[in-house]
């Protein structure tokens, strides 16, 4: 089977989760271990954007790019998500409560759409909020790996403030994003059924 190149590109961003995980836990020193994976994240969050564009464009959507894509999402957010909370003691407090948060919401939005494709409500587009919750994941996960290595570069024991900001702001849009899918489509869950 040939695949176009959007699938291509979610295929590599499921190659890309494990090289992310190696780097994470197999790199010895903290600056470059945070520093490199925090590239190969960018870089795999690079090909969700692209992926779902040249798709899009180019009329390349396929029902395993549907299927996959969001899939392919989740490997590389709960990844990192896992990987930081394992790896940076400092913040795993919070890290293990937030990535409670964000698995709940994705299982519910993942179980939502299930039900409205069996009641035939078809696909749930990405909505506003949606993409600002992907937004703020990889923005989140970025700076606090970047605060992370320039810390231990300077040696200096603050809080990793803009850690916990970005962390604050992705928990926001991860729970306002659950919402509002359920708000729009509630109507398509019969507890009868």
């Amino acid at each position: 089977m040939k695949m176009n190149l959007p699938n291509k590109l979610t295929i590599l961003r499921v190659i890309m989760v494990p090289a992310f995980i190696a780097c994470m836990l197999y790199i010895p020193n903290t600056a470059i271990r945070c520093f490199v994976s925090a590239g190969v994240f960018a870089l795999t969050s690079l090909t969700d954007m692209l992926d779902g564009k040249i798709a899009r464009k180019y009329n390349l959507v396929t029902n395993f790019g549907k299927f996959m894509d969001p899939l392919a999402d989740k490997f590389m957010v709960f990844s990192a998500l896992i990987t930081i909370t394992v790896v940076h003691k400092e913040l795993s407090w919070i890290m293990v409560w937030v990535s409670c948060i964000v698995f709940l919401r994705e299982l519910g939005v993942t179980s939502l759409r299930l039900v409205c494709s069996d009641a035939g409500a078809g696909a749930i587009a990405a909505s506003f909020f949606g993409k600002a919750k992907t937004v703020t994941q990889i923005a989140c996960i970025i700076v606090i790996l970047v605060e992370e290595a320039i810390r231990s570069l300077v040696s200096i024991n603050t809080y990793f403030i803009a850690s916990y900001i970005t962390i604050a702001a992705m928990t926001f849009m991860t729970v306002a994003s659950g919402i509002d899918y359920f708000r729009h489509y509630a109507s398509y869950i019969n507890p009868n059924k």
